[in-house]
């Protein structure tokens, strides 16, 4: 054999031994399924909810293969400003589990255009919602869960102090009926206070509703919040503080109410439906849940929470179908009840919960029997969020002796018809 017959031969099996090499490198390309896309998914949890979205999204992506769920867990108070972040910064998620649609509104991808019908789509949640995530005609965002108002209650104490409380929608206390029980369990059952109250305008507007408030007119073209019914809110509630039915450390000083009552020293706590999967592990005492005092009128307060999928994401279609996944019927049957939580799915009313179905009841009933003008107020987001923490603080002035209640509103309803006007 030849030098040059030598080399040849050589060449064509080095030629051949690197064909063989990267056609290997091919077909491990393809098992290992390179079109694979991540979807970051910005999350908060009330309660267990957290534990059973992973569940789903284990579910998920074992028939989606393609798709791999990257949940980003922050605490409920940092939501906010991790998503205004990461929008601002150019680097939006894919998702995210939102309270407020109005403010994300112009960034959130328009569902419509990925949904079969978008009609049928709405039409399968409680309609008093459809302000919330339908907004300047366009499908910013889709229902998880639906929110009430309602009265929690230490059940240990109250019956130390021999108080019984509502146990039908007819034994309803007035609010002097309320404020008399409360200081009963203060004498009798050695409460340390009578009642914390949610550190925030939707839960304090409860009140403003019972006495036959609103934040907006009814057409929601102007300011209605510093009329009457608003200056009496806002009276009883500096009165309960200087009484010590209420702590000022909650309101005044930023203590967290959950704290102060699971401590088993607070008779009542004023907060909202997902209170019950929290508190589900106290054992300390007897807790339960009974229906809220009337003024003019009874009334809860309507909310919820929602999915939001955010342009520039890269990834706006396969959000929108893990949205229509996460919505369907059984998937947010089994999220809502084992989170403990209220569907806002108009054929999923009653689950079978594991635990504390009276309490749903009551919430639900609460629901039921809310003011009209509580949905008409917080479903226009595109306002409210502009004017809710102007509001908190507006409480917080009078509560601090910094500004009367008529004041405070003023103040209020002049930011609120500015935003009205900057529509």
């Amino acid at each position: 054999m030849t030098r040059r017959t030598t080399f040849k031969l050589i060449t064509s099996m080095v030629l051949v031994m690197l064909l063989i090499v990267l056609t290997a490198c091919g077909n491990s390309g393809t098992n290992a399924n390179p079109k694979q896309t991540t979807l970051d998914f910005l999350w908060f949890s009330d309660g267990k909810e957290g534990e059973v979205i992973k569940e789903i999204i284990k579910d998920y992506e074992q028939t989606n293969t393609k798709v791999k769920i990257n949940l980003i867990e922050v605490g409920f108070k940092d939501i906010q400003t991790k998503l205004k972040t990461m929008l601002s910064g150019g680097k939006p998620p894919a998702l995210s589990r939102v309270t407020d649609t109005g403010s994300f509104a112009n960034q959130a991808v328009d569902l419509t255009p990925y949904v079969d019908n978008a009609d049928q789509f709405e039409d399968q949640f409680i309609d008093s919602l459809k302000p919330y995530y339908v907004i300047n005609d366009k499908l910013v965002a889709a229902p998880m869960d639906v929110t009430a108002n309602g009265l929690i209650y230490n059940k240990t104490l109250f019956d130390k102090a021999g108080v019984k409380v509502p146990t039908s929608p007819d034994q309803v206390w007035t609010w002097d009926e309320y404020t008399a029980a409360l200081k009963e369990v203060m004498d009798k059952g050695g409460a340390r206070y009578g009642m914390v109250w949610d550190v925030t305008p939707h839960r304090w507007s409860t009140l403003l509703y019972q006495n036959g408030g609103s934040i907006l007119t009814e057409d929601g073209t102007a300011a209605a919040i510093n009329n009457e019914a608003g200056i009496r809110s806002m009276e009883q509630f500096k009165q309960l503080h200087q009484e010590g039915i209420m702590p000022e450390s909650v309101w005044l000083g930023g203590e967290n109410p959950n704290n102060l009552f699971r401590s088993g020293t607070v008779a009542t706590h004023w907060a909202g439906n997902w209170m019950i999967s929290n508190y589900k592990d106290i054992t300390d005492f007897e807790w339960g849940v009974t229906y809220m005092p009337k003024g003019t009128q009874r009334s809860s307060v309507p909310g919820g929470k929602f999915l939001m999928a955010f342009k520039g994401s890269g990834y706006e279609q396969e959000a929108a179908e893990f949205i229509e996944y996460l919505t369907s019927k059984e998937v947010n049957s089994k999220y809502n009840q084992e989170s403990l939580f209220m569907s806002p799915r108009k054929d999923s009313a009653v689950l079978n919960y594991e635990f504390g179905k009276e309490m749903f009841e009551i919430f639900a009933d609460e629901l039921k029997n809310s003011s009209p003008l509580a949905a008409n107020d917080w479903s226009r987001q595109t306002i409210i969020s502009k004017i809710t923490t102007d509001l908190k603080n507006n409480i917080v002035e009078v509560l601090s002796d910094k500004a009367t209640p008529q004041e405070a509103l003023d103040r209020t309803a002049k930011l609120i018809n500015e935003a009205i006007g900057s529509q």
